[in-house]
This record gives C-alpha cells, structure tokens and sequence, in this order.
C-alpha cells in the first residue's frame, strides 16, 4: 500500500459484519467532530456500508471544517455536512436531531497552557451535547488515558479497572465520561463509552513515529517500553457497531489490537525492514499505559488487519516517503503533560 488512494480505499473497506448491523439500525448518523483524524474514514466507512447493506440512511459530518478541502471531499463521497461551532450553543441547539451520534470532538495536543479550552470540549461541551441528544443512541469517543499506569504482566487495564487519569488531558477525559454517564442515567439516553488506544493510519500513529525514527537514525526513548494500537479502519469499524450496544447505564468499552507492543520490538523490525540498528535510550519500565481489549474482541471479533500486516505496511510507507500528518500521538508521555 503506497498511495493515499490505495489506503483510503483500505479504510472505507466495510466488513459483512459491519453491513449486517448497518442494515439493523434504525436512522441516520450523526458524526460530531468529524474534521479530526479518524471522522473522514469513519465517515466514508459507515457510507459503504449503507450502500453495501441497501438501506436509506444518511450520514451527516459535523465540524468546523478548518482543514481546506476536506468538506467538498466528503460532500463528494455522498456525506451531508454542516460547518458549526459546537461549543457555541445557538449553532448546536440547530443541528439536525439524529437518531445516532458519534461524538468525536475533543482536544488533547496543546492542553498544557490552554487547560481551560481542553476542559471546555472535553468536559462542558459533552454536558451540552447529551442534554440536545437525549432522545438519541451515542457512541462517545473517550480513551485509555482514563487509567493509571498498570504492570505490563498484568494485560493491561479492563473496563473494571479503577480509572486514575494522570495529568489534566486525561483527568477532562474522564470529566467527559462522567458527564455522558449523568445524562444516559437521567434521561435513559443508550450510551457507549469508546475508551480507544491507539489509533494507527499510515500517516499517523504509533508505528509511523517509531519508524520514521528508526529510518532517520534517531533516537527512541523506550521509558515507556509497551503500547497498544489498533488499525483506524478496524477501530472504525467497532466504532459504528458499537451504536448497536449502546445502553442506560452504559456501556464501557476499551478498543486495541489484542498484543501489548514492545517498543523494542517493533524498532527492530522496522530496523530489519530498512537495513538500520535502531538507537535505544532509557530503559523499559515495569509499568505502562495499556488496555485490555478482550471484551470488545469477545463483541466484535479480533481487528481484520494484524500488527505484522500494519508493520510491513508502514514499513513500505515509509521507504515510498508517502504522506504523513504532523499529529504525534506523545504515547511515550509518562507525566500526562500534552
């Protein structure tokens, strides 16, 4: 895969699962923030699958659309959209009512000095939002920093695990969830909380950062020893499916690939892979940011695209110098500080 268009095809690519339970959910989706990383895909992902499964739905993206081009580029795969400022209330309180909701704004990158706006989208504008979606079904994106640091013999943290966000990014994480949680209880709104960890598109993510630094010669930190990823096209995919589990109280839900990554690991393949010994700093703690994902492999089965096929694929990306996004996701971050 070494062209933006091979790899979009890549992401919109709908499971027969996808489509079954397309096909049985009632009304159209709403996506809330769909201007960041994952909404354009997720968007094109739930489009092929209405066609595919023959129903009439739409799917509406709403976002500020600040990224040039990306509207008309959505309109074009058949996605209604609407340019709004969700945190202002007079422009919310006129989007369409939407029996789905997949909310996805957020902010995380820029949190340290301008903690009052990451508290403001991840913590107020959620209260906001349930209360104008109260009569509808919401998947709301949240994410692994909700936990502490667990061993990394341990599988990581289950959906039964304490949360004990470390720093004010995921401290508004988990701000985010208790608020959607108060009005599903209120209201009986069906909710899923989507606690994801990590996200990896071939221009972004995890792998990416550790390959191009493998490939340059750079330095890895390996503080931070062990990760968790998942393919955004799979992680998409359970996304949309997860409509369909929505509950009062709700449901939790922790998505990733079924492996914990070592770092070290994955630097050496990519090493093989460009003829280049990776440079390690630090060592390995005993302890990282992981979640176990077992209960959302147990719902929708294990990822469609392996860690080994996400490996050769950036690996490939990144010797054709293909397309990258300058969104580094600090997962080597151990103080919570983004």
């Amino acid at each position: 895969m070494k062209t933006i268009q091979e790899l979009e095809t890549k992401l919109a690519q709908p499971s027969s699962a996808l489509i079954n339970d397309i096909a049985a959910l009632d009304g159209d989706i709403l996506l809330l923030g769909i201007g960041g990383k994952m909404g354009p895909s997720l968007a094109r992902l739930a489009m092929n699958a209405i066609k595919e499964a023959g129903v009439n739905k739409k799917v509406i993206g709403a976002s500020r659309f600040s990224s040039e081009g990306l509207k008309q580029e959505l309109e074009a795969d058949g996605v209604e959209t609407i340019s709004v400022d969700l945190l202002n209330d007079q422009q919310l309180q006129q989007l369409p009512d939407v029996k789905n909701v997949i909310y996805m704004a957020g902010n995380k990158f820029g949190t340290m000095g301008n903690e009052h706006f990451t508290w403001a989208m991840n913590a107020y504008l959620p209260g906001r939002v349930a209360e104008k979606y109260k009569n509808s079904r919401i998947v709301a994106f949240s994410t692994g920093n909700v936990y502490p640091f667990t061993p990394v013999a341990h599988g990581g943290a289950t959906e039964d695990t304490a949360t004990g966000p470390i720093g004010e990014y995921g401290q508004s994480c988990l701000g985010r969830e208790r608020i959607f949680e108060h009005f599903s209880r209120k209201y009986n709104t069906p909710l899923t909380i989507f606690r994801l960890n990590y996200a990896v598109d071939l221009r972004y993510g995890v792998l990416l950062e550790i390959a191009k630094s493998v490939k340059a010669g750079k330095s890895i930190n390996i503080t931070m020893g062990n990760v968790n990823c998942i393919w955004q096209g799979d992680a998409n995919e359970m996304a949309i499916r997860s409509l369909n589990i929505a509950s009062s109280p709700p449901t939790f839900l922790n998505v990733s690939g079924p492996e914990t990554l070592s770092m070290r690991w994955a630097a050496n393949m990519f090493g093989q892979r460009f003829g280049v010994e990776p440079i390690f700093v630090g060592e390995e703690s005993p302890t990282a940011l992981l979640s176990n994902s077992a209960k959302a492999h147990q719902l929708f089965g294990y990822p469609q695209v392996s860690l080994q096929q996400m490996i050769e694929w950036t690996a490939e990306w990144c010797l054709a110098d293909g397309h990258t996004w300058n969104k580094p996701t600090h997962f080597q971050e151990r103080e919570g500080k983004y």
